[in-house]
């Protein structure tokens, strides 16, 4: 990656940590993600509104908001910081001094940087001079940003603020993983309970006594029940060492007779636990009573932690919880609580699946994809013309390790959690063991051998006596009936393409495995000079040149020649002036058809196959990068010649291979505009597509299975997972190859040596210790 722009950096004004608000943690947490993905974007540096003075911040700028000299002075400050690009300021009008916070002017009279807005609050039937703030403030702003859709049409509608002005962005929320509620309950000694609960700095403006007078007409019916409230007091509510509110509630828990069902955590809960809570939540309950609330945290962390919810009807409210997520009430209203309380209690399965809708329709709201909605709007604020640059995550095996079992690599995911019924394939688990081959050779990890093994025996199991392999395999290792009926060809290649991979690393994996690898390759030469479909060809043709980089036998460059003179007999059917293809449509997997022609080309030194493979890779890059936009062939239909390209149904199986072909050829030409291709495509994964969502998912280390229209196909399936992490051990190499430093170069070379000395011998270790995760 290229260095930290350190000319780039962000001013967020607003309250932070230790100061207690749902701004400052709302700041913290965008802050913390933009830094964790885009740190070599931009920087993130703090003004910190604090009324106690610079004690305890670790801002790079303090403002008292009481103390309006400081205002202008800050401003001053700002200006002189010539890093300082854009200035982003979360707005509540109780965080500025002054009528409805119009100390903040000063400040913006002062400054000569472009500012942004964050409205958290958007208040409806403005009087005459809250009015006027307000259009004073977005005459200001280059952009006013809200977290939903009532705010910007409330702007709009009653303030006179230019749409063009307002940027939607929803508030943000933290990734949880899918049904892990029983656990959780255990770890917190509520097993066998239905565990409701409310989160937050207690104040009366949440109105936890309209639960719990709900309480008891509940627990009548279902005595399991326990209500959990979680969190502190709010300071601004503790007033002469009383806590007030909160005595309030536990003497009318007490006159209610509900104490053994009721448990106050008056406490800060740390992020994880908290998350861990809410998952571990059955049912969530939002009581607040301010009707002109625009937006809730608590409700938006409860809904990405898949709870079902109960709230009351603030604008926030009303526009995202639909009936298929939980029930709307009344603010104050308890029968309607208790009601709605009962009808959830009742059916377990409408809880199960309100909770699978709240977790897919969250997963767009993840700080991670906020995150990146944020730096795509700096870079248009600031014309920056550069593709952005993001951080690449680190490479995790977790997922990938969890689809496997001893038998081979699962098919499919529900969502986080393999699905066995779906069974094996030799697809997946020829892909497994490319992967992981890639992974050994790059990092000499000992650990991902004992998986080497696992999917070398799966792909030897599936061969029949003819040479040939079955593709699907059940949850109870019997050959599925499907093989009869499937066209197997490129599940076949596939395999050639894994025992080739294999067989060209018998210098650094264990002489078992490759050995296995070479008799099964040994056994597919009865078959492989009448493969036919072009994919197929393909992949067998990537497959025999892996061999032939170590077997330098005459038989196999003959099979190289032979198949590829297939592809080109195609290509010269198919060929006209706008079309230079091997088809008359693209469809998967496209880019292995020029990719094995260059590997034909490098074996035979044939000038046809090397211009036929330049020709037909440039043709196909010209139709997945258009107009500096990355774009994935669509499953919809496929792209027919002479048609417009379908949009949408984006597959990781496409951005890896494309990736996959952009290496060799840059590796063979040595034509730089290859790699910011290959960095354009990878950022897919990372949110650089049409939906700005993350497809790589950093917190299980698996890969959503799709890009749809209007959203992420949220399993993560073998397919997906096995290429994301081939693109990304590719970039991994691709960023050593051009970017390492010598200081690096002696660190891996110094890592490399002690992985090695671990296992001298190179003999297959059945290692018990686990994989690295």
């Amino acid at each position: 990656m290229n260095g930290k722009n350190k000319n780039s950096s962000i001013l967020f004004m607003s309250s932070f940590p230790p100061t207690e608000c749902g701004i400052a943690t709302f700041t913290t947490d965008i802050i913390n993600a933009i830094s964790l993905k885009f740190s070599q974007a931009f920087t993130c540096i703090k003004c910190d509104l604090k009324k106690s003075g610079p004690t305890g911040s670790s801002a790079e700028y303090v403002l008292n908001p009481t103390m309006r000299e400081e205002y202008t002075k800050i401003a001053q400050e700002v200006n002189l910081d010539t890093t300082i690009k854009l200035v982003h300021i979360q707005h509540e009008f109780g965080l500025f001094g002054g009528s409805y916070g119009d100390y903040l002017f000063d400040f913006l009279n002062v400054i000569n940087k472009p500012v942004i807005f964050t409205f958290h609050t958007v208040l409806s039937n403005p009087n005459e001079e809250l009015k006027a703030i307000v259009k004073s403030l977005a005459s200001h702003a280059i952009t006013i940003t809200v977290m939903t859709h009532r705010s910007a049409e409330i702007l709009q509608e009653e303030y006179d603020i230019d749409p063009k002005l307002i940027e939607y962005i929803p508030h943000g929320t933290h990734l949880v993983k899918w049904a892990e509620g029983d656990k959780l309950k255990e770890k917190y000694g509520s097993s066998g309970k239905i565990l409701l609960s409310t989160f937050g700095l207690l104040s009366s403006g949440k109105s936890i006594e309209t639960a719990l007078y709900a309480l008891p007409e509940m627990v009548e019916k279902f005595p399991e029940v326990f209500y959990l409230i979680i969190g502190k007091t709010h300071p601004n509510n503790v007033q002469n060492g009383r806590d007030l509110y909160r005595e309030y509630l536990e003497e009318l828990v007490k006159v209610l007779g509900i104490s053994s069902y009721v448990m106050f955590i008056d406490k800060y809960v740390e992020l994880q636990e908290l998350l861990e809570l809410l998952q571990a939540t059955d049912i969530y309950l939002f009581t607040s009573k301010d009707p002109n609330q625009a937006v809730s945290g608590t409700f938006a962390y409860a809904m990405s932690c898949a709870c079902p919810i109960i709230a009351t009807s603030i604008p926030h409210t009303r526009e995202i919880l639909t009936s298929d997520l939980g029930y709307i009430i009344n603010i104050g209203d308890s029968k309607q609580l208790a009601n709605a309380g009962i009808k959830l209690l009742s059916n377990k399965k409408l809880r199960e699946r309100m909770s699978f809708n709240a977790f897919q329709r969250t997963s767009a709201a993840s700080w991670e994809n906020i995150a990146t909605r944020h730096v795509k709007l700096y870079h248009k604020l600031l014309k920056i013309k550069d593709q952005i640059i993001y951080d690449y995550p680190p490479i995790k095996l977790r997922h990938f390790n969890k689809l496997t079992t001893e038998r081979g690599m699962i098919q499919f995911s529900k969502i986080c959690i393999p699905d066995l019924s779906s069974g094996y394939t030799l697809d997946d688990n020829a892909r497994a063991l490319i992967a992981l081959c890639m992974h050994f050779e790059s990092f000499r990890d000992t650990r991902v051998l004992k998986n080497i093994k696992i999917y070398m025996d799966f792909i030897e199991r599936c061969q029949t006596p003819q040479g040939t392999f079955v593709n699907y395999i059940d949850e109870f290792d019997q050959v599925h009936i499907k093989n009869d009926y499937v066209n197997l060809e490129d599940s076949n290649a596939r395999a050639v393409w894994a025992l080739g991979t294999v067989i060209s690393l018998q210098d650094l994996l264990p002489e078992e495995i490759t050995k296995q690898a070479l008799l099964c390759m040994l056994k597919c030469d009865s078959w492989i000079a009448g493969v036919l479909s072009p994919r197929a060809v393909g992949f067998t043709i990537k497959g025999l040149y892996n061999y032939f980089q170590v077997k330098k036998e005459t038989h196999i460059s003959r099979h190289i020649e032979n198949l590829a003179a297939n592809l080109i007999t195609r290509y010269d059917i198919n060929r006209e002036k706008e079309w230079q293809w091997f088809e008359d449509n693209l469809t998967y997997a496209n880019s292995i058809l020029p990719e094995s022609l260059l590997y034909a080309y490098l074996v035979s030194g044939n000038e046809a196959y090397k211009k036929t493979a330049l020709e037909s890779f440039d043709f196909l890059l010209s139709k997945m990068f258009v107009n500096d936009e990355f774009r994935v062939i669509s499953n919809r239909g496929w792209y027919q010649k002479g048609t417009e390209p379908n949009r949408y149904g984006e597959q990781p199986i496409d951005v890896f291979c494309i990736i996959n072909s952009l290496e060799i050829f840059y590796k063979t030409f040595k034509i730089s505009a290859y790699i910011e291709k290959m960095k354009r495509a990878f950022n897919w994964f990372l949110g650089e597509n049409h939906l700005s969502e993350i497809v790589y998912n950093p917190l299980t280390g698996g890969c959503r299975d799709g890009v749809e229209e209007k959203n992420v196909n949220i399993n993560q399936g073998a397919e997906s997972t096995v290429c994301y992490l081939m693109a990304r051990i590719i970039m991994e190499r691709l960023e050593k190859s051009t970017h390492i430093s010598d200081f690096g170069k002696k660190i891996n070379e110094k890592r490399t040596k002690t992985m090695l000395n671990r296992n001298p011998k190179n003999k297959f270790i059945d290692n018990k210790t686990g994989l690295p995760g």
